[in-house]
């Protein structure tokens, strides 16, 4: 077992992290710690982000730490952070981030990590959510790796598979990242001449729940949909179980903003950049950091520069929705 894995799987049961101290001459350096808080469990993201560093040479120890879908755990975190101090901090998603680092605008910063390096996986919208003022310029210590590509250029893969006229969304009201994402999805209609059919998950004691899910997606079908878009909602990437074997009774076809949604979810397509690829960009930033001293602060946000449209085709053959003869020159096709 490697010697990073050990430890992450030995701080997760509760055994004490050795105290820092200074190498003893001729000593090599002690490894650098990474604090990893996940939002439901691992992902490939953390496969490529562990794979890049090690490709590097990169010594480093993970502490490993899942909020287990419940944002309500990551005060915890935050003040084991106080007292362990690693080198670095990677969050998982905009509900994690969010709650490690605040809003930059926040103030009150004492609720927060405010000078230990964070560097984020699978936010999609850092500013509109408020974490940084501005991709290029964080400006303070956080930096990351965005996932989703842009809305626009989703929808325009949409509207190559199948016209809309109307595109249903279902998000979470309280997850700023997806509010943010459903007001630019306003803004383009008159842009790209479509409507759109909005339902927000029911809240139950402050929280989304899946309660009525079933009857949300029938409604937007019932509204004329003709696509239902499966937009990046932390709460809704936990539900794809749930929601495409709906969709797919109801005809409504769909498309994913992540690669979980075509690859576990049962989303028809998806325009996306993976999730491994992902991880291995946060770790790129993390080693600039713990390597060559970059600030996060001047490290810019960034987004992968290559796409993949991913089609499933067992499920057109269900919609009886099959792509465009061209679309298949380029796409990555899962038959199974």
């Amino acid at each position: 077992m490697k010697r990073r894995d050990f430890l992450g799987l030995a701080l997760a049961a509760g055994a004490a992290v050795p105290g820092i101290s200074l190498p003893a001459r001729g000593q090599a350096p002690a490894p650098k710690r990474i604090y990893r808080i996940t939002y439901r469990g691992r992902t490939a993201v953390e496969e490529g982000f562990d794979d890049y560093l090690a490709a590097n040479g990169a010594d480093v120890e993970f502490i490993e730490r899942d909020a287990d879908r419940d944002p309500a755990r990551i005060p915890g975190f935050v003040a084991e952070l106080r007292e362990l101090k690693p080198d670095l901090v990677y969050t998982w998603g905009t509900p994690v981030t969010l709650g490690v680092a605040g809003r930059y605008d926040t103030p009150d910063k004492a609720k927060y990590i405010t000078r230990i390096p964070i560097v984020f996986a699978l936010v999609s919208a850092p500013v509109q959510a408020g974490i940084v003022k501005s991709t290029e310029h964080p400006g303070r210590n956080v930096t990351g790796a965005v996932h989703v590509v842009p809305t626009e250029t989703q929808l325009r893969a949409m509207q190559s598979y199948l016209p809309f006229r109307k595109i249903g969304v279902l998000y979470t009201l309280t997850e700023q990242n997806s509010v943010s994402i459903v007001e630019e999805l306003r803004q383009l209609q008159r842009k790209l001449g479509f409507a759109l059919v909005e339902r927000t998950f029911k809240m139950v004691d402050g929280k989304p729940s899946a309660e009525g899910i079933p009857e949300l997606v029938a409604e937007i079908k019932a509204e004329g949909a003709d696509w239902l878009y499966l937009l990046p909602d932390t709460f809704l990437g936990t539900q794809y179980k749930t929601i495409a074997p709906v969709a797919l009774a109801q005809k409504l076809p769909t498309f994913g903003a992540a690669e979980l949604a075509i690859r576990e979810g049962g989303a028809l397509v998806a325009l996306v950049a993976r999730y491994y690829s992902v991880g291995q960009l946060a770790a790129s930033k993390a080693l600039k950091i713990l390597e060559q001293g970059i600030p996060p602060e001047d490290i810019p946000i960034e987004t992968l520069k290559r796409f993949s449209l991913i089609i499933n085709m067992k499920v057109a053959k269900e919609l009886d929705l099959y792509p465009p003869i061209e679309m298949l020159n380029y796409a990555e096709v899962l038959t199974g």
